[in-house]
Parts: C-alpha cells; structure tokens; sequence
C-alpha cells in the first residue's frame, strides 16, 4: 500500500447541477492516509453523489477532485475506471453479486476487473465464509451477501474503502457484525474510509463525521 503525507482525497469548490434549479456544492473536504469518516444527512441531501465524485462513478462540473494525487477531471474514462481499480474498493448496499455465480466467483470477477492481486479464497476467510466459497449467491443470507462483497471490495488492500449504506439492507444485529467488520478491516490495512449511513450510532462510532445536509441547495436558497 502506498504511504503518503498528503491528503489521499482532497475536494474543493466542488459545484454540480443536478436539476434545473437545484445544484450540489460542497467548498472543501480532505481526508489523510487512513482516516475513517462518516458521512451522514437526511435521504436525499447527497451523501451518495459525494461518495460518486470521489470515486469517478460521475464527474463534478466544476471544482477539484484529488484522490490520491490524481486529478480525476484530468483522466479519461479508460484511465479513470483504471484509477478506480487500483486504489478504491467499494461497498453498496444492494451488494451488486452474480446469483448465479459463487462466493468465490463473485470476488474473482471482481478481481479480473481491478486488476489488484490477492489471495481470495484467503479473503473470503477473512470475512467468515471460508465454509461458503462454493456457495451460489442466491443461497447465501442477506448478512453473507454483504460479506462477500466487502472481501471483494478489500482484496488486494486498496487505499480507499467507499462503503454507501452498507448496512441498510441488514437487521440491526447483523448490521453491527457487518460494521465491525469493515471497521476492524480497514484498521488493519491502514484503509481510509468512507461511510454514507443513517444509522448515527454506527457513525459516532467513527473518529470523524461529515453532515451533508448542505450539499444541495436550490437556486433560491443558494442565492
């Protein structure tokens, strides 16, 4: 893993239309070298376009986008999906599986498409399934789903770990072991984390929170 002392993400005067007359804006976010943040707010205020700009899934209009000393409005879409790979892993809450294909599979098409080395049957191990590798997605539990995608989105240690509602789909007792989890994981691999969550008991439980109640204004409020 890379050690930088700069921010590994930095954000500044970000600004985006979303909607005739209704506009994303945040002024600056930094994060350093494994820093943990929840991101918290109302549905609907965009704490998941935040989580989209730092991760190149959409690119702000205007402003900057640093992410691990890369421009991200500088790349193009090849190189971007690239930069992705290499360095973001990412959590969601419908977990975005194969049903068709196993657990194992499932982290290794993942694998295929960043292009980070590890051992994923080991990962998988990791995260409590190593009795589950050969196991269909559709057969596993809502709880097991989630794990699986949490190996793929950690194997091969990525800088940054994007997690958006990654317990929301799960019973509060399950969503603690899923939290825990992540928490314990990236703590180990020195992994900076984000995490978009309603659940502010899970978030106070993260060294930074980050209300994005702001972030979208209208036209007549911004003015």
């Amino acid at each position: 893993m890379c050690i930088m002392s700069d921010a590994i993400i930095q954000l500044h005067s970000l600004r985006h239309q979303l909607a005739p007359g209704v506009q994303f804006m945040l002024e600056a976010l930094r994060l350093d070298p494994g820093e943990s943040l929840a991101l918290t707010g109302p549905s609907g205020c965009g704490k998941s376009t935040l989580l989209q700009f730092i991760a190149g899934l959409t690119r702000s209009q205007h402003g900057s986008v640093r992410v691990i000393g890369t421009e991200l409005g500088s790349l193009s879409t090849a190189a971007l999906d690239r930069h992705r790979g290499r360095h973001i892993g990412l959590v969601f809450q419908s977990f975005h599986l194969l049903s068709a294909f196993t657990a194992l599979e499932n982290v290794l098409i993942g694998q295929r498409f960043s292009g980070r080395e590890g051992d994923a049957a080991e990962m998988l191990a990791r995260v409590g399934l190593s009795h589950r590798l050969h196991t269909r997605a559709s057969r596993l539990s809502i709880g097991e789903r989630q794990r699986v995608a949490i190996a793929r989105a950690l194997l091969g240690k990525p800088e940054i770990l994007l997690a958006d509602e990654p317990t929301g789909s799960l019973d509060p007792k399950t969503g603690r072991q899923v939290f825990d989890l992540m928490r314990d994981l990236v703590h180990e691999h020195g992994t900076t984390f984000l995490m978009v969550t309603h659940d502010l008991a899970l978030a106070k439980e993260l060294p930074r929170q980050f209300d994005c109640s702001h972030l979208i204004r209208s036209e007549e409020v911004a003015a």
